[in-house]
């Protein structure tokens, strides 16, 4: 009877042990979520894509966890590392992928025809240390059931890259924008809250087959908060207030400079270049500039004084 009972006691503290212990584990992750810190502004932000196979296109899982497995994203010639942003950093990235393989060819195809879209994911604060890593490296198992891209740590960026599939050969639009926005700052400084990139055809598309270079180029926008500003409202399509405002003032400002240079400058000159020609016209012709001689015997006719007695 003694015996069942130690037994009983023991698998209780167990119980309770391993309980204990779990929520600890639990205490430290979240006191670290919350005492990450935010980025720094220029501060690198490692890009991660979603894994696919080349055959059909579909995701890869962890066998172990069960959960989607991302990889780095492509490597810049340029730099020699995989495509990375600056956080609060407003500028053109160029990234040429060095050689399309085949097995990377096929996966373009699937982003361009739209079968798959290129998910990728940054994260929404720096990484913590190491010793947190495997918890932080699941992603979407932090508040979260099942397969996803919602994420305390990441933040999605589905990159749209658009461009036309032949048979021989592909057509990729290279140019692309970035728009990503930062949590305020009175909220959570140096936090990401969205992104997203999307191709744009100003540029003509690159003709792609297997072996070439891959040149894209990635234009990047930063937002202070996630409301988008307003791009096509104001006065008038993109003539805002301000704008309008501007060009009030320089208009009344450049009517101010033409008035005192007519007053200052021109008007003088005019009324001194008036007085010379008047003055000239009276020495000339005498009374007034009118020319009445008076004198007689024009053209053989004189009007002489009369006859005198």
């Amino acid at each position: 009877m003694s015996s069942s009972r130690v037994s009983l006691f023991i698998r209780l503290f167990v119980a309770f042990y391993t309980a204990l212990a779990a929520s600890a584990q639990q205490e430290v992750l979240s006191n670290a979520k919350a005492e990450t810190p935010g980025y720094n502004v220029g501060q690198p932000i490692p890009v991660s894509c979603l894994n696919r196979t080349i055959d059909t296109g579909e995701h890869i899982t962890d066998p172990i966890t069960n959960q989607l497995s991302y990889i780095p994203a492509f490597t810049c010639n340029e730099t020699g590392r995989p495509l990375e942003l600056y956080f609060g950093i407003e500028r053109d990235i160029n990234c040429t992928i060095d050689f399309i393989d085949d097995p990377f060819f096929h996966l373009l195809e699937f982003y361009v025809h739209n079968d798959a879209p290129l998910t990728c994911r940054i994260p929404t604060k720096p990484l913590p240390p190491a010793v947190l890593k495997e918890e932080y490296e699941q992603g979407t198992k932090d508040t979260t059931d099942g397969q996803g891209s919602l994420s305390e740590i990441y933040t999605p960026l589905i990159i749209a890259l658009t461009g036309t599939l032949q048979l021989s050969h592909l057509h990729v639009s290279t140019s692309m924008n970035v728009l990503l926005h930062a949590v305020p700052k009175s909220i959570s400084p140096g936090t990401i809250a969205a992104a997203t990139a999307y191709s744009i055809s100003r540029d003509p598309p690159s003709r792609i087959v297997i072996g070439d270079p891959l040149p894209l180029r990635f234009s990047v926008r930063w937002y202070p908060n996630t409301a988008l500003p307003s791009g096509w409202t104001g006065i008038g399509g993109h003539l805002t207030f301000s704008t309008f405002v501007y060009c009030l003032i320089s208009a009344l400002a450049s009517a101010a400079i033409c008035v005192a240079y007519f007053r200052g400058v021109e008007l003088p000159r005019r009324l001194k270049s008036h007085g010379k020609d008047r003055l000239s016209g009276m020495e000339r012709g005498g009374l007034g500039g009118y020319g009445l001689a008076m004198g007689s015997g024009t053209n053989g006719y004189g009007y002489g004084p009369g006859k005198r007695d």
